[in-house]
C-alpha cells in the first residue's frame, strides 16, 4: 500500500472506530429508498422522513402500490420530492418485475433501478452485501479527495476512477464513510478545522494555507 495512503487510511480509522451509515433501515430495501432520498439532503431529514414513510410502506410491494400524492406529502421534508417520490415507486416496481422483490446485489442491476448512480449502487453494495465494487463519492468524499491531492478532477465517476487506482480494494467501502465522518465533523466545506485535524501534518491543503498565511 502507498505510504501516504496507509497514513491517512490508519489514522481516521483510529479516529472513528465504529462506522456506519447514519442512514437508518431494517432491510436492504430500505437502505435503498433512503440513500436514494439523501440525494441533496442530509441523513438526519432522510431519517426523520423514513420513520413515517416506513411505517406505512416497510417492504417493496408495499411502496410499489403506494398512491404516489401519499409519498409526495411523506417524503417532502427530503427536497426534489415530487421527483423523489416517482423514482421509488419506479425502483420498487423494477425490482418486483425483475428481480423477485429482492434488492440486485450488483453494480449493473442496481444502476438500472430509477434514481440509483454509482454513489447510491456503491453504498448499498457496501452496507447492505459487504460488497466493494467501487467507492461512493459524495461532497465529502469530493472535498477530501481534493484536499489530500488524490484527484484533480471535480466529476464525481473521475474522483472515483482516481481513487480507485489508489486506495486498496479492501478499504474501498471504508473510506467512502471515513471521508464522510471527517468531512462532517473537521474538513468541512467553508471552515475546516484544521488545527485539530489528524491529517494536517501530511495534507496539502494545510501545508498551502500555512504559506499563504
Amino acid at each position: 500500500m502507498n505510504e501516504y495512503i496507509n497514513h491517512i487510511i490508519k489514522k481516521l480509522d483510529k479516529s472513528y472506530r465504529n462506522i456506519n451509515t447514519e442512514l437508518i433501515y431494517n432491510s436492504p430495501f430500505q437502505l435503498l429508498i433512503a440513500t436514494i432520498l439523501s440525494a441533496q439532503c442530509t441523513d438526519k431529514i432522510v431519517n426523520k422522513t423514513t420513520v413515517n414513510l416506513f411505517k406505512k410502506y416497510p417492504y417493496v410491494r408495499d411502496l410499489a402500490e403506494a398512491d404516489i400524492e401519499d409519498v409526495k406529502k411523506l417524503i417532502k421534508s427530503t427536497g426534489y420530492y415530487k421527483l423523489k417520490a416517482r423514482r421509488i415507486i419506479n425502483t420498487s416496481n423494477r425490482i418486483i418485475e425483475k428481480h423477485n422483490e429482492k434488492i440486485p446485489d450488483n453494480m449493473q442491476d442496481l444502476l438500472e433501478l430509477d434514481g440509483v448512480g454509482r454513489k447510491t449502487a456503491n453504498i448499498v453494495l457496501s452496507v447492505a452485501f459487504n460488497k466493494n465494487e467501487g467507492i461512493a463519492v459524495d461532497t465529502h468524499v469530493a472535498r477530501l479527495s481534493k484536499r489530500l491531492n488524490l484527484t484533480r478532477n471535480i466529476n464525481p465517476k473521475k474522483i472515483e476512477n482516481d481513487l480507485l487506482k489508489v486506495i486498496p480494494e479492501e478499504f474501498w467501502g471504508r473510506i467512502s464513510i471515513l471521508f464522510i465522518l471527517h468531512g462532517r465533523t473537521i474538513c468541512q466545506a467553508k471552515k475546516p478545522d484544521c488545527n485539530n485535524c489528524m491529517l494536517n501534518n501530511r495534507c496539502p491543503y494545510w501545508k498551502e494555507a500555512l504559506r499563504n498565511k
